[in-house]
């Protein structure tokens, strides 16, 4: 009697009253070393976790019938009495110092939905009929200050594993567990785990992907499947998986590809830290949610593949860019992550993700994580900064756009040049002042000729000049006017003298040259003659070099 005198004593100087309206009593971190006495004894939640507590004595919680989650998590719990606990709904046990397991302590725990027996020291799960009443039980083994390679699990044997008929969470993560002790764990599908609905397989040393499928194809009831972080480096051809599985979380291996080894009802797939180059070859029609975060991804995955995808992450790969063709292949996409990757900050890219994200234009498709994380990596005097922030030149972005409107400006603006010349008869001018330097040169030549008494003997008297408007008058009277007269002239007319062949400035020219005088017969018709004017310009050009040449002109 004295023993249990000694604990009311206990309890009675150790009190929690950090209670609210809601019933739940916050008595966390206090360094109490017994369960203390609650000030309100119709407590619904009560928040034991982070102190002193050794045991956990039968009538700490016997007042408590309202108590619905207790949590004893990283205490010191060594060992509890066998009637301790009262129709608990969630019991938290994790991180204490339990060797063993009681089925005593879940006798009256027929409502227990969430139990977390987590970084305890005991190597078995119990004996026969410990777990049998669960539904979700967390089975993880070790010692919570020994290093992860000396933790154990060992497995119940299936004789006695036929009690887990009712479990539908189990989780073996963290206990370094092959392919060998992963099949004794599930018995070979035996149906001694027919109920259960997620496994959680992580953090072990299982290699085969293969075998896995093959152990968990008999769980007909499995919906979620986490085996990630394991060391699976290939992903086989083909797998069998069971048609309710629709989360699978391969995360975390070594995996270079993929293949339709995936269950195609998934509807959650995490394939992110692994090494995967490329995603293109899988079709997973019912998929809602891909992770594919650190991998080694240079494009979006085409978005045909996956009709029902509304959630993409592909964080921290090598993505260079992504533009509007890629997301419309993706007719439900809402959220996109996809920063922290090498992005190449062309104009097309950086201007669709101002346009698209930046406010100019509401979309479907959210960028759900923040512009910090979208940065450019090349060009290098754009590195490091923000791609919304970037400010591209119009030649740096429309270059050609604008070397063909320089191209097509300058094409006008010389064509309009030579209609111009044209108009203005520049190169009539221009040619006419090259036959005339050249004309020049040659009275220059002549001169010397003549003081050297070796001149040419000029050809004609007269050179005339008329318009063809004016030609029968010329013909018909001028000429032989002159020609018979006593004594007779000789004259150069075009339509006679000139050499067929030559340019006509030059003929021009030649005329005036090798005739003594040259005569304009002045009219109306004459006035309005281009090449008439052309011949009196030459001739005024030629009057003012009459020293080189001698001609005189003769109205």
């Amino acid at each position: 009697m004295q023993f249990y005198y000694v604990i009311s004593f206990k309890k009675a100087t150790s009190t929690c009253g950090q209670c609210d309206e809601r019933l739940f009593c916050n008595c966390s971190s206090r360094n109490y070393r017994r369960v203390p006495t609650v000030t309100v004894t119709k407590v619904v939640t009560l928040d034991l976790s982070f102190n002193d507590i050794t045991t956990v004595a039968e009538d700490d919680l016997r007042e408590y019938t309202w108590l619905q989650t207790l949590d004893l998590r990283s205490n010191r719990i060594k060992s509890i009495h066998e009637w301790a606990f009262h129709l608990l709904q969630s019991l938290d046990l994790s991180y204490n110092q339990l060797a063993a397991l009681t089925p005593a302590w879940f006798s009256k725990l027929l409502s227990l939905q969430h139990l977390n027996l987590l970084g305890n020291c005991y190597r078995t799960l119990g004996p026969g009929g410990t777990l049998s009443l669960f539904r979700y039980v967390t089975c993880k083994a070790g010692s919570q200050n020994a290093p992860k390679s000396q933790s154990s699990m060992y497995v119940m044997p299936c004789p006695t594993s036929h009690l887990l008929t009712q479990l539908e969470y189990l989780d073996l993560s963290g206990n370094l567990l092959t392919d060998l002790t992963l099949t004794e764990s599930l018995c070979h599908g035996d149906g001694t785990l027919r109920n259960l609905r997620v496994l959680n397989v992580s953090d072990n040393a299982l290699k085969s992907l293969s075998l896995i499928s093959k152990l968990v194809t008999r769980l007909d009831k499995l919906v979620h499947l986490d085996i990630s972080q394991n060391g699976y480096t290939s992903m086989p051809p083909t797998c069998s998986w069971p048609q309710t599985l629709t989360h699978l979380n391969v995360s975390g291996a070594k995996l270079r590809r993929v293949s339709p080894c995936l269950p195609l009802t998934l509807e959650i797939l995490d394939l992110g830290h692994n090494d995967l180059t490329a995603f293109h070859s899988v079709a997973l029609p019912a998929l809602r949610e891909l992770h594919l975060s650190g991998n080694k991804l240079m494009h979006l995955p085409p978005g045909w593949l996956f009709p029902s995808l509304e959630v993409l992450l592909i964080q921290s790969n090598t993505l260079n860019m992504f533009g509007p063709v890629d997301l419309q292949l993706y007719r439900r996409l809402r959220a996109l992550q996809a920063g922290q990757n090498r992005f190449v900050c062309s104009c097309e890219f950086v201007y669709f993700m101002v346009w698209r994200w930046g406010g100019a234009v509401e979309g479907s498709v959210e960028l759900t994580d923040r512009w910090d994380n979208y940065l450019c990596d090349s060009p290098l005097p754009l590195q490091g900064q923000r791609v919304d922030r970037v400010r591209l030149s119009p030649f740096q972005c429309h270059r050609i756009l604008l070397v063909s409107a320089l191209c097509g400006c300058t094409l006008a603006a010389g064509t309009l040049f030579v209609i111009l010349l044209w108009k203005l008869h520049a190169v009539w001018y221009l040619r006419m002042m090259w036959a005339w330097l050249k004309a020049k040169r040659k009275a220059g030549n002549q001169r010397r000729r003549d003081a050297a008494g070796n001149a040419e003997p000029l050809c004609y008297d007269a050179f005339v000049s008329y318009s063809e408007q004016d030609a029968e008058w010329v013909e018909e009277f001028l000429v032989p006017e002159l020609e018979n007269s006593q004594p007779p002239l000789s004259l150069c007319l075009h339509k006679r003298d000139f050499l067929p062949g030559h340019w006509i400035i030059d003929n021009i020219i030649n005329a005036m040259e090798r005739s003594r005088r040259t005569l304009f017969v002045l009219s109306e018709h004459f006035v309005h003659s281009e090449w008439c004017r052309y011949g009196f310009i030459l001739s005024c050009l030629t009057t003012i070099r009459e020293y080189f040449s001698g001609s005189t002109i003769i109205h």
